[in-house]
């Protein structure tokens, strides 16, 4: 059976300077990950590649058996960035209810209306997310990404901007997904999410420098640049 998450010699680099360092990485299904590193360590760089959004410059990634970009590969894929973007003309539930629509989810309406009501977005259901404080617009993207189903998400520092009570829906709601039997790779600095999950992997100047589990070492120090 292949992995939810491979990747073989998974390299990028800009211009002369290395992004990622060739990476072959297997994260199997149902797995709940955390990675970390310090700004510029190639985290969202992974990611990106992961979800087919930015080629790589070597090596191949593949989300549940199917080349990252594909539509297969889209389709087993929620990806929730830490820079959202939106569609201007449409309000908050018209973006739930496109997403909903396109990925065949029958009951979109209540999950869509459930998610608002946990994210305390319930009032600015009618409203365009692009006009929405940076919090507000991290809230809409969460909900966007999980009112669909998934196999795999992958996520970029989904706390940034959010206040403790968004920060806790956050955390109960990726919960509930790796319960669900989905697998997540969450890119973090949030230690509250690390200490929750199986495994914790740690990038280093675009390098794999850890790869186990989260208590079996010093998370703050893996942060640091070298």
């Amino acid at each position: 059976m292949s992995s939810a998450l491979s990747t073989q010699q998974l390299t990028k680099n800009y211009g002369d300077r290395p992004a990622l360092l060739p990476l072959d990485l297997e994260v199997p299904h149902g797995q709940h990950v955390a990675l970390v590193g310090h700004n510029g360590s190639g985290k969202t760089t992974l990611l990106r590649m992961a979800a087919g959004l930015l080629d790589s410059t070597d090596g191949e990634a593949y989300i549940s058996g199917h080349l990252a970009g594909t539509q297969k590969a889209r389709t087993a894929l929620s990806w929730l960035s830490d820079t959202p973007t939106f569609y201007d003309d449409l309000s908050l539930w018209e973006h739930l209810e496109y997403v909903g629509r396109l990925h065949g989810v029958s009951d979109w309406a209540q999950k869509a209306e459930s998610l608002l009501g946990r994210l305390q977005l319930s009032d600015r259901r009618d409203d365009i997310p692009t006009t929405f404080s940076r919090g507000l617009r991290q809230k809409a993207a969460i909900s966007i990404a999980m009112v669909r189903p998934f196999d795999v998400m992958l996520v970029d520092e989904p706390f940034v901007g959010l206040d403790q009570a968004g920060k806790n829906t956050l955390l109960e709601l990726l919960d509930e997904a790796a319960a669900s039997g989905a697998t997540l790779l969450v890119a973090t600095h949030e230690l509250a999410f690390v200490a929750r999950v199986q495994r914790l992997l740690a990038l280093r100047d675009g390098s794999l420098v850890y790869d186990g589990a989260p208590e079996a070492t010093d998370v703050h120090a893996l942060v640091l640049p070298a």
